[in-house]
């Protein structure tokens, strides 16, 4: 544990002030429950003469292993998200949107590159688990091309690109961090897959021991209150609702979590597989959505709600407690339960409320669309494999004909429209109609094997473009 001899007032009031704690449960007064059967959703359709003033911030907040289903906007038929059901009502709802990876860490280095994991050394971990690996302070990211366009940049919550001294946000682009290097940690003690205590402000290690997504959604919420003399951006990275399976009040649990750590069982003990239950990842996830509601309502009272985009998604599919019909697996397998998560955008100053796209999208899409709406170019030297989306939401204009493209030890995966090819961990090729099938349950590959056989090959042209795995 860190010395804490020279805590800040601020930092000290963390520590100790619990009027704070407990105001995440409750969702923002304001908003109501939108259930999906009642939105009255039409398909996308770009506003004419859209001009919105000036460039927009943005908001990007991922979830933490939120699986697609999982909100009720979404079909959950026992967990209730009026926070984010509203945001969606407000915007665009995406049902075949995607993240870059089936795990962690390499999502975020799509995002935050906007390339495929693979074309980075740091992307090929699955996740990021030592000291060895993480993103290249030199490889430019969607916060190093915004900030040089002049935009504010902060990422508040859990990084998972590589650990100090050789990487940290600060060193790829964002000016404020705040929040943890690893892929999870206790909610209260702060103690991280390495064992240590895993909360920091910019690279200095920040003592708070309230529950968790309180401590990130005061620092967010206090971010976009500010009085912004730019256009800025704001990665905001929950840890909720990833193991280990605990909300406001569970601290005995976690003291106990906590001690396995510190007597050297941390994988074991940050897994929590002798706890949780659909109840309790419930409540996880409706902490997730109050969360969500108190930052927007930060927003919304800082004026700047109308020209701020605002994007919400996970960073991979489900796991365990999470819902996710129909589709089928879960985190890190490449069927559409593992990489299918739930997306919205709100946009008020150009994009019309209440609609739905089924427009098939992913993680380094939206890296292309940021830096585009922000006026921002991409190092051409580091081509960009996602495309921007902001023609066909601006504009209306088509989106081209392209391959999303997977890649994960022991799987394989391919969309083209409406089809996908997927190999699984025995290796076998699997081919599905996901429009008629989104379960991946008939598989077509003996039916159109030219079809399979042109999918594999646009699989296999990419992979060769791509770093090989080290050996395991």
């Amino acid at each position: 544990m860190p010395d804490t001899s020279n805590i800040s007032r601020r930092a000290f009031g963390g520590l100790v002030g619990g009027g704070a704690v407990g105001a995440v449960a409750a969702p923002a007064a304001d908003a109501a429950t939108v259930p999906a059967q009642d939105r009255d959703e039409r398909p996308f359709r770009a506003r004419r003469g859209a001009r919105p003033g000036g460039r927009p911030n943005f908001l990007f907040i991922l979830g933490d292993d939120l699986g697609w289903a999982d909100l009720s906007s979404y079909g959950a038929p026992h967990i209730r998200t009026p926070n984010l059901d509203r945001l969606a009502a407000q915007g665009v709802r995406f049902t075949d949107a995607y993240a870059g990876s089936a795990t962690c860490s390499p999502t975020r280095f799509s995002l935050y590159t906007g390339r495929y994991p693979g074309r980075t050394r740091g992307g090929l971990a699955e996740p990021i688990g030592d000291r060895t690996q993480g993103l290249d302070p030199g490889h430019p990211t969607v916060a190093s091309l915004l900030k040089k366009a002049g935009y504010a940049t902060a990422l508040i919550g859990k990084w998972h690109c590589g650990w100090l001294p050789d990487h940290s946000p600060t060193k790829s682009g964002w000016d404020e961090f705040f929040g943890n290097f690893g892929g999870a940690l206790e909610y209260f003690s702060k103690l991280g897959q390495l064992g240590d205590y895993d909360l920091y402000e910019g690279d200095a290690t920040y003592q708070d021991l309230r529950y968790y997504t309180t401590v990130l959604t005061e620092r967010a919420a206090e971010y976009v209150a500010r009085p912004h003399g730019r256009p800025w951006l704001l990665n905001l990275n929950f840890t909720t609702p990833h193991w280990p399976w605990l909300t406001e009040g569970d601290e005995e649990t976690a003291a106990r979590i906590a001690g396995r750590i510190r007597a050297g069982d941390v994988l074991g003990a940050l897994l929590h597989s002798d706890g949780g239950s659909v109840e309790k990842y419930r409540q996880m996830v409706e902490d997730l959505d109050a969360a969500v509601g108190r930052v927007l309502a930060a927003l919304r009272r800082s004026g700047q709600e109308e020209n701020t985009v605002v994007v919400f998604a996970s960073d991979n599919g489900g796991e365990r407690f999470s819902y996710q019909w129909p589709l089928s697996g879960g985190k890190s397998q490449l069927l559409e339960g593992g990489i299918r998560v739930p997306t919205v955008l709100r946009w008020p100053a150009a994009v019309d409320a209440r609609q739905v796209s089924h427009e098939p999208v992913y993680s380094p899409d939206w890296t292309a669309t940021l830096l585009e709406l922000g006026g921002a170019r991409p190092d051409p030297a580091y081509p960009l494999d996602g495309h921007s989306l902001a023609g066909h939401l601006l504009r209306g204009e088509d989106l081209p004909e392209r391959d999303l493209f997977w890649r994960v030890r022991g799987n394989r995966a391919l969309r083209r429209g409406r089809w996908k090819y997927y190999r699984d961990a025995n290796g076998r090729d699997h081919l599905y109609d996901l429009v008629a099938d989104a379960r991946e349950q008939a598989d077509l590959a003996a039916d159109r094997p030219a079809l399979l056989a042109g999918l594999r090959s646009a699989w296999e042209r990419i992979d060769s473009t791509l770093l090989p795995y080290p050996a395991a």
